[in-house]
């Protein structure tokens, strides 16, 4: 028996650290892997991964993490929610396709669709916010394709690599994600 939320292409289960600890370890510390994320451009410990993903399986209202597997069973990467205001029904979410060779083949796009269904229809929430460094078309067309629309930029307000980025914020609400995705009601 299958655990986790199903889509289409991918699961998200719950992060085990026999199972996607190491994977985790090792995209964190790939500057091709990291260098779209806000994290990622100070070299990661084993030790303070172990931390963060020790912290990451426990239960806390405020953050939800999944690591996105094929429907086979196979790690590609990781998906959560973040900030989680249930007074406000809001949160901020992320993802991450670890592997290059598992991007652009919808898997992204998936886990972004059944991460959303899961924040609206499980926990409640009404609005979903997330970003994208300017440039990383990739992410902009993951996150449109899901629903997510901009809703401004902060101009280079963010160092990676040599240069200030520009940041783009977007954002879903729960009635455009069922008005595109009515069959996930």
């Amino acid at each position: 028996m299958a655990i986790g939320w199903q889509g289409e292409k991918v699961r998200l289960v719950p992060l085990d650290f026999e199972r996607h600890f190491e994977n985790c370890y090792q995209w964190i510390n790939d500057p091709e892997v990291s260098q779209w994320l806000a994290a990622g451009d100070l070299p990661m410990a084993r030790l303070a991964e172990r931390e963060w993903f020790e912290a990451a399986q426990k239960t806390d209202p405020a953050q939800v993490h999944f690591a996105i597997e094929t429907l086979d069973g196979r790690h590609i990467g990781n998906s959560g929610l973040f900030k989680i205001s249930h007074v406000h029904g809001t949160a901020e979410s992320g993802t991450l396709i670890g592997d290059p060779a598992d991007r652009r083949k919808g898997y992204g796009t998936d886990s972004v669709r059944v991460r959303a269904h899961y924040a609206f229809s499980v926990l409640g929430l009404r609005m979903l916010f997330s970003g994208h460094f300017g440039g990383n078309e990739a992410s902009a067309r993951m996150q449109e394709k899901a629903g997510y629309v901009v809703v401004g930029t902060r101009p280079k307000s963010f160092w990676k690599r040599g240069e200030y980025r520009d940041m783009v914020q977007t954002m879903l609400t729960r009635e455009r994600f069922y008005e595109l995705n009515p069959g996930m009601k």
